[in-house]
């Protein structure tokens, strides 16, 4: 079991993350119990409960996400006595924030922090995503939920009252202006060196792509999940959560997506793969 030491520009749920001695990362429920504001650990437990039932219910295998540990603990003169603790996977703590009280503000950090941090695994572990072999494959196929999760965006910023198209284009500029440092569309374009009738996402590698579904999809469930009504709570919540995505990726150590490397357009790419399937 290994601590590492605190650094004071990660999120305090990143600072709780331990790591064993086969370099797997895990949170313990005591430890989130008290970032949580639970004042005694036995109230948390139906919190756990509730957490494991969703797995559960979810087609996982509990025990791959919540192991039972004894913790030993000092007492005082040398004496020591072990106390019920559970490791937990991100996936874990990510079912724990659901379940646990809405109304404190550190749930809701915890909400957003564990939401990105998990659907980063999940694009990653995906069946049809492990399978593609080259960088051109892993473009097209996260362009592809680009495409179909924009338009989820778009149905959920028009109920939350985004209705002009100039509206969704402020709304849509909100969310680049937190995730890319405060570069909108048109930053984005004269950084990347981007003519005005090229898409930004078509010359996205699949890093810059991954992250942007990360924008996309939590900011579709946060505008549902929350009931944001209106264009200024709307933008605000679309930058506030790309701007937690652009802290998640300094955190894993990433490259800010501003730096990433300018792609060929992707619309080349699917040229090409239709040519070359005639071809055989």
């Amino acid at each position: 079991m290994e601590n590492k030491p605190i650094n004071p520009n990660q999120t305090i749920f990143e600072q709780l993350k331990k790591m064993d001695e086969n370099n797997n990362e895990y949170w313990t429920a005591r430890d989130l119990s008290k970032v949580l504001e639970y004042s005694e650990y036995r109230h948390f437990k139906p919190v756990i409960d509730r957490a494991k039932e969703a797995c559960k219910n979810s087609g996982y295998d509990i025990s791959h996400h919540f192991e039972d540990i004894l913790e030993m603990i000092e007492l005082g003169k040398g004496a020591r006595r072990g106390i019920e603790n559970i490791k937990m996977s991100r996936y874990a703590c990510y079912l724990i924030v659901q379940n646990a009280d809405p109304g404190k503000e550190i749930v809701a950090l915890g909400q957003t922090y564990f939401a990105v941090q998990t659907r980063l695994q999940e694009i990653q572990q995906m069946q049809a995503y492990q399978q593609l072999k080259t960088e051109e494959e892993k473009r097209i196929f996260l362009r592809k939920e680009m495409a179909e999760h924009n338009k989820y965006l778009a149905e959920a910023a028009k109920t939350a009252g985004v209705i002009e198209p100039i509206d969704y284009a402020i709304f849509q500029n909100h969310g680049y202006m937190g995730l890319y440092g405060g570069l909108d569309a048109k930053g984005i374009h004269q950084r990347k060196g981007l003519k005005k009738s090229e898409q930004i996402l078509d010359h996205m590698g699949s890093t810059e792509l991954a992250a942007n579904l990360f924008r996309a999809t939590q900011t579709e469930e946060k505008l549902i999940r929350d009931n944001i009504k209106g264009k200024q709570q709307a933008n605000q919540t679309h930058y506030e959560v790309g701007k937690k995505v652009r802290k998640t990726i300094e955190e894993i150590g990433g490259t800010m997506p501003e730096n990433l490397p300018v792609a060929g357009s992707i619309k080349k790419l699917g040229k090409e793969d239709k040519t070359s399937k005639l071809k055989k």
